[in-house]
């Protein structure tokens, strides 16, 4: 079972990482190129995050969201 939950975080982790490649260099390939007048919506640059946070070790999860969670708290 261990083997399988590896794999499939290592598929997360490889599809996420691809993602991330693929969508932003499409997003940034529209977001220059007025021949086209399409750019995409921010959700889609969104989704391959998301298979990164899952392909990673669970400590790993957790710091990501205090690191996140300390990047966006208000400073009084």
């Amino acid at each position: 079972m261990q083997r399988l939950e590896k794999a499939i975080k290592i598929t997360m982790l490889a599809v996420g990482v691809m993602g991330i490649v693929v969508i932003y260099s499409g997003f940034f390939f529209l977001q220059f190129n007025d021949d086209y007048g399409f750019t995409l919506p921010w959700y889609f640059l969104v989704s391959p995050w998301i298979c990164v946070y899952f392909g990673l070790e669970q400590a790993q999860q957790t710091a990501s969201v205090n690191w996140l969670v300390s990047r966006f708290k208000l400073k009084n």
